[in-house]
């Protein structure tokens, strides 16, 4: 699909941005990933494409599960637990878009992750910054 020499530059491009990333950053990254993973999906099931579909979906998903398992209880409390809920529940979408090769189930997942993602990105930076400092974590926040 792509040119190998432009796939290993993008390796090559992400591994330096995770380097230099916090752990809000690392999340944005991986929300980033999934909705990517999810675009393709739709189109790879808007081509019958059924292989790629698959695969697109499985990515998307252990993405998912990475954000679910990355969540901290004891500092997130409630919000974590609805989040693990509903990170659950889109995994359990992706996962019935796949056998169906339903695009609209695709789309409710990809306007769920997107929804998270842009709450996310309203933390402000000397929030962020506070709460690595105080849970033992380098801030290497701009």
């Amino acid at each position: 699909m792509y040119n190998p020499k432009v796939k290993n530059y993008q390796k090559e491009a992400l591994k330096m941005r995770i380097a230099g990333a916090d752990r809000y950053e690392v999340i944005q990254m991986l929300m980033e990933g999934a909705i990517e993973k999810m675009v393709m999906a739709k189109v790879t099931i808007e081509s019958k494409n059924m292989e790629a579909k698959s695969d697109f979906l499985s990515k998307a998903s252990s993405i998912l599960i990475a954000l679910r398992e990355c969540l901290d209880f004891e500092i997130g409390g409630e919000v974590a637990e609805n989040l693990y809920a509903l990170y659950s529940y889109m995994i359990d979408r992706l996962i019935e878009a796949n056998l169906k090769n339903d695009t609209a189930v695709v789309d409710e997942v990809i306007a769920l992750i997107k929804d998270i993602k842009s709450a996310w990105d309203e933390i402000p930076h000397d929030v962020r910054e506070k709460t690595l400092t105080e849970n033992g974590m380098d801030a290497n926040v701009d």
